[in-house]
């Protein structure tokens, strides 16, 4: 068991060194504890439990620690407002012809509908998402009294 617990060991340190996420590393200390165990000449069943109960261990005390410290903060971006807000249409916006430029906020995107009706002119516009460099919008429902941020 001694050389199971060692390819066990090897396979998942090599697994973890492959991974960019944390992926085996609690897997690899459980297979760790498991070949210690085999050395000392435990038995087979111990052994199991041993890899099992430390995996799982040092997984729950862990990961949450490691998460939130190698987590990758998001910063709110101009893209990003631009969600938030309502254009106008400056150029038909028509997914079958490939035409269509919004303004919003003061800068003209590139525009596709989000659900392929054609919007003319005019029409006041909200992002939904946005694909490479292009705004994907649906017609806005702007509250009187607004008017739409162009």
């Amino acid at each position: 068991m001694v050389l199971v617990w060692s390819v066990a060991f090897g396979i998942l340190v090599i697994i973890e060194i492959a991974t960019v996420g944390l992926a085996s590393v609690w897997f690899a200390i459980g297979a760790l504890a498991a070949l210690i165990a085999a050395a000392l000449g435990a038995t087979v069943w111990l052994q199991v439990a041993l890899f099992l109960a430390v995996s799982l261990a040092s997984l729950a005390l862990t990961r949450p620690i490691l998460v939130k410290k190698l987590a990758v903060r998001r910063s709110a971006t101009n893209f990003d407002r631009t969600l938030e807000m309502v254009g106008v249409v400056t150029e038909e916006v028509d997914n079958v012809k490939a035409t269509g430029t919004v303004r919003v906020d003061g800068k003209d995107w590139m525009a596709r509908s989000m659900d392929g009706r054609v919007l003319p002119v005019g029409t006041p516009v909200r992002a939904q998402c946005i694909e490479g460099v292009k705004l994907i919008v649906l017609p806005a429902e702007v509250p009187v009294g607004t008017g739409p941020l162009w």
